[in-house]
């Protein structure tokens, strides 16, 4: 069976010197990677690359897609997505201006990922409610 580094790591099973190797360590404060994975995981950035895995869509589009987004965070969503390479923007030189958005190759790897786990939560959301049943039964 396959591990990964980064199970490895929270396994204890690397020794130091190989995990300083490793170039990017997302359990460091410093490392660049847990904004990416922030912009992915967040729940606009998640439901963003979602939307866009069925294809290009528009602004407008995209908000109507993802209910309950503002514009103005879909707008910084999108912008966050752009910067690290998970979404392409289109402008289209029409009057009035038209922009698409699609997911990038490495944007629509991210995007399956993350369906696959929105697809295995929603198939278990009967075994979610009853945690949180017998959770806030206990609390009362």
């Amino acid at each position: 069976m396959d591990i990964t580094a980064s199970e490895e790591r929270r396994q204890g099973d690397l020794s130091e010197s190989s995990a300083e190797n490793l170039a990017y360590d997302v359990f460091s404060r410093a490392c660049p990677s847990r904004a990416t994975l922030e912009h992915a995981t967040g729940r606009w950035g998640a439901l963003t690359l979602g939307a866009l895995y069925e294809g290009s869509l528009r602004f407008n589009a995209l908000r109507r897609r993802v209910d309950g987004v503002s514009e103005k965070m879909l707008s910084q969503t999108l912008h966050a997505l752009e910067r690290d390479g998970l979404v392409h923007r289109e402008a289209q030189p029409t009057n009035p201006p038209r922009v698409d958005y699609e997911l990038t190759p490495l944007g629509r790897e991210v995007a399956g990922r993350l369906l696959n786990l929105i697809e295995f939560v929603e198939g278990r959301m009967d075994d979610v409610m009853r945690a949180r049943e017998r959770y806030d039964s206990a609390r009362e």
